[in-house]
């Protein structure tokens, strides 16, 4: 199949799915009499409602547009087919996801996904692509044993539906099953070193999976199974909490980062963060807006930086760009739009949701702690979006120059447009359609001007500290320990790539030891054949003296045997 297929396949069913998830204000299930044993059917239940039909319209969105976008970026790929087929065999593996209410029919969808994520990541078949592909595939690994468990678990109710209760006994076993699936799924600590070694993919990948699929299958999860789950008590302190240092750390690491699409990985972790956050509020209709708004300028940011990676011969290094303003001024200025959504700058995308969910936080009764971690998550958050806009549009060019480029690449331009125009309204679509007046907290006014300020205190910092010594950029990198301890995502990197994986290899090699080349080798082939090699040796021995000594001990034993039977 080629792209300009599957584009239009995918913009052919997005055309059918949205009309129906703007109407759509009921749920309907149906479910799909697979097979009859005996008087007990086996059924594929199917769960139609409007947060499933706008989640899944942004994916056939989005995938369409990366689709488009492919086509330019990866036109002298020789694998394009297989590329193709496996952006679409993603799609479904999320649409099934979606739409499939049921834990053990869930399943379909939830590891076809990890294994579809595994191929793209380890798409172009080197060294670097396999050990990544191995981290995000063992990682979410650890997410499907959990889900497992949960589906073990439920057997006592005879149901693994998410629209059922739960039994109060076993509600609290399951609820951690699946936050931590969940977590697994979407990089929370301690999860989160595979999400930015995920970047060894394909751009157009990284735009699809960042976005729209693999990291918000987890948050996705939550939200659908969150009646259950929101019955424990202690589910929405400790998702809080986790989702708090999991956008501080993103934001610390972000500083320090130098890749571009490093950069933009962790500001999908710092975003999975704030959706986790509130559903840690209790609150999964403002989880679902800022996951809707999220994937628009998410995906945006990434087609942006596959652009100016092709323009920049292939660098994702931020010391060697600059100066793109003047060649590439569409490309700069929905980069600039993605970079402010990105912070919540008003009327933008992300405003309307991540400032109602900064105001969220004020107004309900959290740890002080956990606010602090959120207002600082949120000031890096747009500290590392200026530093990124500034080394990339204004900054002088650091390496040789770029190949030309006027944005007039229509496979590349119109996605960009189209994502831009939902950057900007989408924002305000959902908030005036979606959600009710009462969901906006009444706050007096200089905690209202909160994130606001933050936003501007962050963006002058960041703005000076940038621009004191344009000659000599990144003077903080200079500092090895500074940056390697910034880059390290408080050490989830070292630990979850070096230290695990080398203790494991010398367990095994001391088990390997001690059985395989010890005991089981003296128990088994390689000690019979050392005693059958002595018997062989001595009965040799014993064929090489002469009749004399035969004779003579036949005559001793026979002597022996008298004098005892005597």
């Amino acid at each position: 199949m080629t792209p300009f297929t599957a584009t239009a396949l995918l913009w052919m069913c997005w055309m059918m799915i949205t009309p129906l998830a703007l109407t759509t204000s009921t749920t309907t299930m149906i479910e799909w009499n697979l097979i009859q044993i005996s008087s007990s059917p086996i059924l594929l239940p199917f769960m139609i409602d409007q947060s499933g039909m706008l989640f899944s319209s942004a994916v056939l969105f989005i995938s369409a547009n990366v689709m488009n976008f492919a086509k330019s970026y990866m036109s002298a790929d020789k694998t394009i087919p297989r590329f193709t087929y496996l952006v679409l065999l993603s799609v479904l593996s999320m649409n099934l996801l979606i739409f499939i209410p049921h834990l053990i029919a869930l399943l379909i969808g939830w590891d076809g996904l990890g294994l579809v994520s595994f191929l793209l990541v380890i798409y172009y078949q080197n060294p670097k692509s396999l050990g990544a592909g191995m981290i995000t595939m063992l990682s979410n690994r650890i997410g499907d044993a959990f889900l497992l468990l949960a589906i073990g678990w439920s057997l006592n109710q005879g149901h693994w539906h998410a629209t059922f209760s739960w039994m109060p006994d076993l509600n609290n076993l399951l609820s951690v099953m699946i936050m931590l699936a969940a977590m697994t799924k979407s990089a929370q600590l301690p999860f989160s070193s595979w999400l930015p070694a995920a970047m060894a993919a394909p751009t157009p990948v990284s735009a699809l999976v960042h976005s729209s699929t693999l990291v918000t299958a987890g948050v996705f999860l939550l939200i659908r199974f969150s009646p259950s789950l929101m019955s424990s008590s202690w589910f929405c302190p400790s998702l809080l909490l986790i989702a708090s240092m999991t956008m501080l750390m993103a934001g610390y690491s972000a500083m320090g980062e130098c890749d571009m699409k490093k950069i933009i990985a962790l500001s999908t972790l710092s975003q999975l963060g704030v959706m986790m956050a509130a559903l840690g509020m209790a609150n999964p209709a403002l989880a679902m807006f800022h996951l809707l708004s999220h994937a628009m300028f998410k995906a945006l940011l990434f087609i942006c930086a596959g652009t100016l990676i092709h323009t920049h011969h292939h660098t994702q290094d931020l010391r060697l760009m600059g100066n793109v303003f003047k060649q590439m001024p569409l490309t700069t200025t929905c980069l600039t739009i993605a970079n402010l959504a990105l912070c919540g700058s008003p009327f933008l995308s992300g405003f309307y949701s991540k400032d109602l969910i900064i105001e969220t936080t004020l107004f309900l009764p959290q740890n002080l702690t956990i606010l602090f971690m959120f207002i600082m998550a949120t000031a890096l958050t747009t500290a590392y979006s200026i530093r990124f806009t500034i080394n990339i549009i204004w900054s002088p060019l650091q390496s040789q120059p770029m190949i030309y480029c006027n944005d007039s690449d229509i496979d590349c331009s119109l996605p960009m447009v189209l994502l831009t125009i939902k950057a900007l309204t989408l924002g305000a679509i959902l908030n005036w359609s979606l959600l009710t007046p009462s969901l906006h907290p009444n706050l007096p006014i200089q905690w209202k001007i909160l994130p606001l300020f933050l936003i501007l205190k962050a963006i002058i910092l960041t703005w000076h500290s940038q621009t004191y010594k344009m000659t000599s950029p990144a003077s903080l990198m200079n500092l090895q320990s500074l940056h390697s301890n910034m880059t390290s995502m408080w050490q989830m990197t070292p630990i979850s790539s070096q230290y695990i994986p080398k203790s494991m290899m010398y367990s095994a090699n001391i088990t390997t030891k001690l059985n395989d080349h010890g005991w089981l080798e003296q128990i088994g082939p390689q000690g019979s054949f050392n005693l059958l090699s002595r018997l062989s040796s001595n009965l040799l021995h014993l064929q090489s003296l002469s009749i004399s000594y035969f004779i003579l001990s036949i005559f001793i034993s026979s002597i022996l045997l008298s004098t005892i039977l005597y």
